[in-house]
């Protein structure tokens, strides 16, 4: 399984991000991944081999996380590099914020908005 840096790329722009942005957020650095994206297959060695072995593909003896499990894993790297920056932040206002930044800001707009005419009307 070789890196689609293509898709990478699309699925940043669509997210309003940067490959330099997507990198600082998943703590990779540049590095790492044009070394990665250089690589005909970023599949260990033995891992191909099993499966060749098998005569399957090796996409076929891997396991693939839920998406909503990388997503959570991803968001507490974040909000525990933000709390070494900041030890006197609260966990749960700093996870609610990074929760927040997932969302396309047209979203964000319409929920403060909504939130905004609640408490109006109150």
């Amino acid at each position: 399984m070789k890196l689609d840096t293509d898709r990478i790329r699309k699925l940043c722009s669509k997210r309003g991000l940067t490959l330099q942005a997507l990198l600082q957020h998943a703590a990779v650095s540049r590095t790492a991944y044009y070394s990665l994206a250089r690589k005909v297959s970023v599949l260990p060695v033995s891992v191909r081999a099993i499966a060749g072995e098998l005569g399957v593909a090796p996409s076929a003896i891997l396991e693939e996380a839920p998406p909503a499990e990388w997503r959570t894993r991803a968001l507490l790297r974040r909000a525990a590099r933000v709390l070494d920056r900041h030890p006197h932040a609260a966990f749960e206002n700093v996870w609610h914020t990074l929760v927040l930044l997932e969302e396309p800001p047209v979203d964000r707009l319409r929920r403060s908005l909504l939130r905004g005419r609640a408490a109006d009307l109150h």
